[in-house]
């Protein structure tokens, strides 16, 4: 090579290895979460490639690698319910608005949310260059896009409900809703979301406050299990609960700045929409008998609740159980002969890794350099990452990190399948422990307003004497933004006094901000 293409060859080298270098940094690039949370979590949200903000108003893309972890959120919710009976249906995404006017407290709770259809063509404007809605194509009767199903599933069980025999029903779907929000929030609070949405019917009231109990221990067990995410299990306040509910039953996450997120939600209706719907069957003794209900759901949200509980300044911190990719693989190499040998290395481990249902992402692109990779791959919270150079191949060894302490060893390469699979493992219990150990720190009791009144601004759970009054609640509210978040299963009520309003309290309630 003539000495001013080697300069310039040479030059090129240097440009690639710092242009490669400032994307790396680039990629890190997060607001710390000190310094302002809110935008460090929307960082994070942009560059990790989860989601991006839609030309329409409040709502956003899924991109694939966040629709990735709500795939394998579906897939496992899915088998969980499944063994409580629970089967998948799929009902309209319009619902009349007359529907929504027979349930009163139902349609108080949603009226202000609601995006209605009311033409159902377009037609060529004069200028031909656009559309315009068709005046003459308006519709006998709005329709609403769903906020929540209850209606149109209560109507539709009026014609599958006539005996007892035809009970339980128990349908669940996965899709889409529209709630028009003023204040959004990449998947904390959208204006259009997915979800799923379980709806039962039953025979008896202690068999659907039953199911309504049940079904929140399946979202509990799946929230601390798969997402490592702790949570408090209860009863909402009566000003909190469900539009149309008798009983509102609650997990509440509490994330890294001390607030609060209602992470799941499931509702004993009683026979309100049996009532309203006219749903009623005819028990054993041949009396006609209006159905028992329930409703329960999770959303998109989760995936929020996942970032806020375990990420860092160094970008998000997946639990593997949730993780898309589990485990990411890295050949550093000089050369296709060199890569050949790598890859011939790595491949029976990879096979074996996926063989016990790991997945695996095998990064040999050549592209992008090893450093920017690992940025990448740190960034987006792959919970393990193996590299492997040209001297490793020599000395028969591997290099392991773990996402969640940022640990990287350099290990024998013998043994590496069982390894990795017990470190996805200890990873596992390592972020549930670490966000347990903080949520368990954050829990004060208080019995002085003033006291509340100052710490609240810190963030926590606060768990307080409450007198049951709407009052009460509402002062709490407005003075200081927190609300009553649950009454709480896992502590032991003892009476008091209501630290607002000295009066006496039979319950300790918590009280924290939330999202």
């Amino acid at each position: 090579m003539p000495n001013t293409n080697y300069f310039l060859y040479f030059c090129m080298q240097i440009y690639t290895i710092f242009t490669y270098k400032a994307m790396a940094k680039e990629l890190k690039e997060l607001t710390k979460r000190t310094d302002n949370y809110s935008q460090w979590y929307n960082d994070l949200v942009v560059k990790t490639d989860l989601a991006e903000q839609s030309p329409v108003r409040g709502c956003m893309v899924i991109k694939p690698y966040g629709y990735a972890i709500w795939e394998k959120m579906q897939q496992q919710l899915d088998k969980e319910f499944k063994k409580t009976g629970a089967q998948n249906a799929y009902f309209p995404l319009l619902i009349p608005k007359s529907f929504l006017s027979r349930e009163a407290e139902h349609v108080k709770g949603f009226a202000k949310e609601c995006a209605v259809v009311t033409h159902y063509r377009l037609k060529s404007g004069e200028d031909g260059n656009n559309v315009v809605v068709d005046p003459a194509a308006k519709l006998d009767e709005e329709l609403i896009i769903r906020p929540t199903s209850e209606t149109i599933i209560w109507n539709t069980y009026k014609g599958w409900i006539h005996s007892w025999r035809d009970l339980p029903i128990m349908c669940n779907q996965w899709c889409n809703v529209m709630r028009w929000e003023m204040r959004t929030r990449p998947f904390l609070r959208t204006s259009e979301f997915l979800w799923q949405e379980g709806h039962t019917a039953h025979a008896t009231r202690e068999e659907a406050e039953q199911e309504a109990k049940k079904m929140l221990k399946v979202y509990a067990d799946f929230a601390e299990k798969w997402m490592a995410v702790p949570v408090l299990q209860g009863v909402k306040s009566e000003t909190e609960r469900f539009a149309g509910a008798l009983d509102t039953y609650t997990i509440e996450a509490m994330m890294q700045d001390g607030k609060a997120l209602q992470s799941g939600t499931s509702h004993f209706l009683g026979q309100n929409f049996a009532k309203s719907f006219d749903v009623t069957f005819l028990n054993k003794e041949n009396k006609p008998e209006y159905v028992w209900a329930t409703s329960w759901g999770v959303s998109t949200r989760l995936i929020g609740a996942l970032i806020m509980a375990h990420s860092d300044d160094n970008g998000l911190v997946l639990p593997p159980k949730i993780a898309p990719i589990q485990v990411v693989v890295v050949p550093i190499f000089k050369g296709d002969e060199q890569l050949a040998a790598i890859s011939a290395k790595l491949k029976p481990v990879i096979d074996r890794l996926r063989q016990l249902g790991i997945s695996v992402k095998y990064d040999d692109s050549d592209n992008k350099r090893p450093g920017f990779k690992f940025a990448d791959y740190e960034l987006k919270g792959v919970p393990v990452r193996l590299a492997m150079g040209g001297r490793d191949l020599e000395n028969n060894t591997i290099e392991i990190m773990r996402r969640d302490t940022l640990e990287k060893e350099n290990v024998s390469f013998d043994g590496i399948v069982e390894r990795v699979a017990k470190l996805l493992d200890d990873i596992q219990e390592n972020i549930y422990q670490k966000a347990l150990s903080f949520r368990n720190e954050h829990i004060y009791e208080c019995d002085n307003y003033d006291e509340f009144k100052e710490r609240i601004k810190d963030g926590g759970f606060f768990l307080c004497h409450w007198d049951g009054t709407t009052e009460t609640e509402e002062k709490i509210k407005e003075d200081t933004q927190a609300t009553i978040r649950c009454v709480p299963f896992m502590f032991e009520q003892t009476e008091g006094v209501d630290m607002v309003s000295g009066r006496p309290a039979k319950n300790r309630v918590i009280i924290a901000r939330s999202y």
